[in-house]
Formats: C-alpha cells, sequence, structure tokens
C-alpha cells in the first residue's frame, strides 16, 4: 500500500517541550483538574477540547503532568469515555458529511475519491482499535449504520 504522505519535506510544526514537573505558574490541585475534567465532559465536551479549553483559559499545559493521568484515562475510571475514540468519532462523522453531499452532487469525482480515502482510514483505524480492545471484535464500519451514530 502507498503511503499517501511521504516524509521527504521534513517535519514541521509546534513541539510541546519536554517537561518532567508541574509548572511554578500552575495553581491547580490534581483533585481539582480531575474535577474540571469531569465537569466539561458531562457538558459534552471531548478529550481534546477538553485540553484546549484547559491550556487556554486555566493555564494548564499538560493534564497528565498535574493529575498523573491522561484525560482518557480519567474520563475511563469515571465512566465518562465515548463509545467510539475521538479521532474515529470525527473520521465517520466527515464521511456522513461527505456522504450526503455526494447525494446532492453525484458526480463530484474529487469528493468520491475523498470518500474512498476518508472511509479507507476509518477501516484501518477500527482495525487498531479493535486490536487493542478499544470496541467491539465484531465492529465493522458501515455507512448506513454511520448515519445514526453520528446524530
Amino acid at each position: 500500500m502507498a503511503r499517501m504522505h511521504s516524509r521527504k519535506r521534513g517535519k514541521s510544526g509546534s513541539k510541546r517541550p519536554p517537561r518532567t514537573s508541574v509548572p511554578h505558574w500552575v495553581e491547580k490541585r490534581p483533585e481539582e483538574v480531575v474535577d474540571l475534567v469531569i465537569t466539561m465532559s458531562k457538558e459534552g465536551h471531548g478529550p481534546s477540547m477538553i485540553g484546549i479549553i484547559l491550556r487556554d483559559q486555566y493555564g494548564i499545559p499538560d493534564v497528565r503532568l498535574i493529575a498523573g493521568k491522561s484525560i482518557n484515562q480519567i474520563l475511563k475510571e469515571n465512566n465518562l469515555q465515548s463509545e467510539f475514540p475521538e479521532d474515529l468519532f470525527n473520521l465517520i462523522a466527515r464521511a456522513v458529511n461527505l456522504r450526503k453531499h455526494l447525494e446532492l452532487n453525484p458526480n463530484d469525482l474529487h469528493s468520491t475519491r475523498g470518500l474512498t480515502l476518508i472511509e479507507s482510514k476509518i477501516r484501518r483505524l477500527g482495525k487498531y482499535y479493535t486490536s487493542n480492545g478499544r470496541i467491539p471484535e465484531t465492529w465493522r464500519y458501515d455507512p448506513e449504520k454511520a448515519q445514526l451514530i453520528v446524530r
């Protein structure tokens, strides 16, 4: 299988600085951070959005440094973890939206190819998550069922 994104142009982008201790400006205690994560999850925010809100509004650069656990681990301990991992759910939502677009525009060949690529990513991720036990072994991607999941 050919790689879609080859690495011949380098890896650009910001990287988080390696840090082993809690920064001195963080005033929140670990229990407070865990409570913030739980309340934001109950408000309907996903793990990545919780991390962004904690970073931007509360000045918490990394939940793992302060609480000793990742956001996903905190959600799992409190039974707030979603049925599907966030990356898989976002890909399924994109595929559903693209299928709606293709119903209205059946001759859009570029989007048809994009849908093929997205659905293959969904299948690869599904295979990974079934082998890790995050989703059931019997799970298969079905475009008809996907519309029910996204709603």
